[in-house]
């Protein structure tokens, strides 16, 4: 069989939906390799992965970002601060496990630069795995200059660090594209080429432990995060959403997951438990609403299981999906900076009881579901492989 090395930056969120594809290869027969953080990838692709490791801390890599950044100064610092020092500080770790594994197809993370960077210069096939849809929607349409400087920085990338003679989009395999979503949430796509739309890959995943007794069958659950990549902020929105829900405790359960303890460690009461982590996947398929910061995967999740969301965006890809969310009915949106606890109650209170929400979740997961996930994925990853064998390199 083949060998397949997927290519991840240090997210968790990016990983995750990739390890549901590298399973479905492996249980096909094709061997599978990582390259990027060990201790990122390692809990998440499970015992006996080989994870060949990509330094990730040249300098401005591993830089925070500002909880107040928004808008066009956020996109600016996540390129020049995070993507562009990432893929300089990965080149020559992916380079080393290509050398190492000999890989067939590089499977890349669209954040993950450098597997596209190296996969160009040494002419290997390879796909993109999109955790994110923004970039099929017209993103940056409107803002010419902002396109401009990010062509412009993926242009010095390939010049200093890939093949210069290449053309096209470094974000955008020319032999595959997997986008983790469906046109029933994403809408018409503005990104032409090989695109296919295998809806969420979700598989099994290391989950904290969840005390299942404590969910009221005569209630509704709902469940409050702002993913992990936002560990520290959010105290006034996650403040706003307990009070609110709290109000409503004669009928609703909540669940808010708080990584960074802003909310303090408050004892857990029949009403309310607050949480550095839990068993998400699991945990939705009991959930009635879902209150997030419109990050793709949570997003994706709950529309997966047919619970329809309040989404509250805070920056870069998170206020286009909210619209795709709106639009396509499965949700309303609050603002995340100026959402006092009276109208974060009054959006769960109208997502739980207008039926037409619930009618919209479920339509998205049915096409989520139809799609194929992981299975999908892997069948276009087979045929690009294939493809790839018979062509001259």
């Amino acid at each position: 069989m083949s060998r397949f090395l997927f290519v991840v930056p240090p997210l968790v969120g990016h990983v995750n939906p990739a390890v549901g594809v590298a399973a479905e290869l492996a249980a096909r027969g094709h061997t599978i390799a990582w390259a990027g953080l060990p201790e990122v990838v390692g809990p998440l692709a499970g015992p006996g992965a080989r994870v060949y490791r990509c330094e990730v801390a040249a300098e401005g890599a591993a830089v925070p970002r500002p909880a107040e950044l928004r808008g066009p100064a956020a996109l600016k610092f996540l390129w020049q601060e995070f993507l562009v020092p990432l893929a300089e500080a990965m080149v020559p770790g992916v380079a080393q496990a290509v050398d190492r594994f000999g890989p067939d197809v590089l499977v890349v993370d669209q954040q993950a630069l450098a597997g596209a960077l190296v996969a160009e210069r040494l002419g290997l096939p390879w796909a993109t795995t999109a955790t994110t849809s923004a970039e099929f929607t017209g993103a940056l349409d409107g803002m010419p200059l902002v396109d401009a400087w990010i062509s412009g920085l993926l242009a010095d990338l390939r010049a200093r660090l890939g093949s210069p003679d290449a053309a096209g989009d470094l974000r955008f395999s020319p032999h595959l594209v997997l986008a983790f979503t469906t046109p029933e949430l994403t809408g018409p796509i503005a990104r032409p080429g090989p695109v296919r739309f295998v809806g969420p890959s979700l598989t099994a995943r290391p989950g904290a432990a969840f005390p299942w007794e404590w969910l009221d069958r005569d209630r509704r659950c709902v469940l409050v995060t702002l993913g992990t990549a936002n560990p520290d902020a959010g105290r006034e929105f996650l403040t706003a959403c307990r009070d609110a829900l709290r109000a409503r405790s004669g009928w609703l359960q909540t669940v808010i997951v708080d990584p960074g303890g802003v909310l303090g460690d408050p004892a857990p009461d029949a009403d309310l438990r607050v949480a550095r982590s839990v068993p998400q996947l699991e945990l939705l398929a009991r959930t009635a609403a879902v209150v997030c910061h419109a990050g793709h995967n949570t997003v994706c999740e709950s529309l997966w299981h047919g619970v329809p969301l309040v989404v509250a965006p805070i920056r870069d890809d998170q206020p286009v999906v909210a619209a795709q969310v709106t639009a396509a009915g499965a949700g309303v949106r609050v603002r995340f900076g100026r959402s006092a606890a009276e109208r974060v109650g009054r959006a769960v209170d109208t997502v739980l009881d207008d039926p037409a929400h619930r009618a919209a979740a479920g339509r998205i997961g049915a096409a989520f579901r139809s799609a194929g996930g992981a299975t999908a994925a892997a069948d276009a990853l087979d045929h690009l492989l294939t493809t790839a064998a018979r062509e001259p390199r």
